[in-house]
């Protein structure tokens, strides 16, 4: 788990003109909300704030106006292509709360499966989990060196830090090796010949021309 102070300053103004002012001053407009207090708009320094979450941070601590309150990144709003940081949503957490995030599933090995012949295949990206907020793991870490062809990791064989609970289907496979599919046959090349059709209007041609 990765965490970070930020420094944010309030915003009294709204609006897409003013977000798109703020984004050419290389800031960032927020949002801090939750624990039934006041939610506040905010603006922070896009790139103190990109390189947070380019680094994994789920939650930091977030100081505005003299005072500091521990932040959950609730979501993160790009740009279509997915490059600039546009908005970004904070929810107040304590250190001893337990919440739910998804964190991102990643795999670590080399399945021997594959080199069997089977293709590596991961339905579950992202997983959903319940853990203390100052203990939010950057992610979920899979071993599939011995994942043999046929093989499957369940959510219920995740080996899961301590305090972190999967929230998802304990069936749900994460991981697995299957065979590849067959390739249809190419079909069978026939050799063009003529039609019947033509040939019996030929032939009927032929027998009126030798009658007349």
């Amino acid at each position: 788990m990765a965490e970070s102070l930020l420094v944010a300053e309030r915003r009294n103004t709204r609006g897409k003109r003013e977000a798109a002012r703020l984004r050419k001053k290389g800031l960032v407009p927020a949002v801090l909300y939750g624990h039934k207090e006041e939610t506040i708009s905010l603006t922070l320094n896009r790139d103190e704030l990109s390189k947070a979450i380019r680094h994994g941070v789920r939650v930091l601590d977030l100081k505005a106006a003299g005072k500091t309150e521990k932040a959950l990144i609730r979501d993160v709003h790009w740009d279509h292509l997915g490059m600039e940081l546009l908005h970004v949503d904070f929810a107040r957490v304590a250190a001893d709360e337990r919440i739910v995030v998804m964190v991102p599933v990643e795999l670590r090995g080399i399945a021997p499966g594959v080199a069997g012949g089977g293709v590596l295949d991961q339905p579950l990206h992202r997983l959903s989990v319940e853990c203390l907020a100052i203990a939010v793991p950057e992610s979920i870490r899979v071993n599939i060196s011995e994942l043999q062809l046929g093989g499957i990791i369940h959510v219920r064989d995740l080996v899961l830090p301590p305090g972190v609970k999967a929230m998802a289907d304990p069936d749900a496979v994460v991981v697995q090796v299957t065979l590849k599919q067959a390739e249809p046959e190419a079909a069978a090349a026939v050799a063009p010949t003529e039609s019947a059709e033509p040939e019996v209007i030929g032939r009927q041609r032929a027998e009126e021309e030798e009658s007349e």
